[in-house]
């Protein structure tokens, strides 16, 4: 199948937000903090110094995933979405491949994620790609959050 994985543009905006929409909606209840940074991905995301990525397939935006700083050299991965049209066809694992290279090539420290122990399918891919679990801080960005995993890079990543 072939996916490419396109930077964001403002014209993705409503493809961002309306992806991570539905599998929160799904799953849990969309909060205040996914409020913020669906609706204003641009001030909320990008202005920091993150990332979004968007995965197209047959000219369709079919998945997404953004980088939000955390420390220095440290990223979030979060808002990563896939549209339950397209589920099952590896376009996760192609996205979070690229997130891995992209923080090495950018010579990130590491990469964190919050999730849910709910999504088994998701936590299995983490721990495919080596993200281990850490210890949840007491104050964390998500209620639906009940785990949080690290993918570490050395220096010979």
């Amino acid at each position: 199948m072939s996916i490419k994985i396109l930077p964001f543009e403002p014209k993705y905006a409503v493809h961002f937000r309306d992806l991570n929409l539905a599998w929160l909606k799904k799953y849990f209840q969309v909060e205040a903090k996914d409020v913020v940074l669906l609706e204003n991905c641009q001030e909320s995301i990008l202005d920091v110094g993150g990332f979004i990525f968007l995965a197209e397939h047959n000219g369709k935006i079919v998945g997404c995933f953004s980088f939000i700083p955390y420390e220095e050299k440290v990223f979030e991965l979060g808002k990563m979405a896939v549209d339950p049209d397209h589920q099952g066809l590896k376009i996760g694992q192609e996205l979070l491949s690229f997130a891995i290279e992209f923080a090495k090539e950018n010579h990130w420290k590491s990469i964190v994620l919050y999730s849910s122990t709910k999504l088994d399918t998701a936590l299995h891919i983490y721990r495919k790609y080596g993200f281990v679990e850490v210890e949840l801080e007491k104050e964390i960005p998500y209620e639906r959050s009940d785990i949080k995993m690290e993918l570490t890079f050395n220096a010979k990543n």
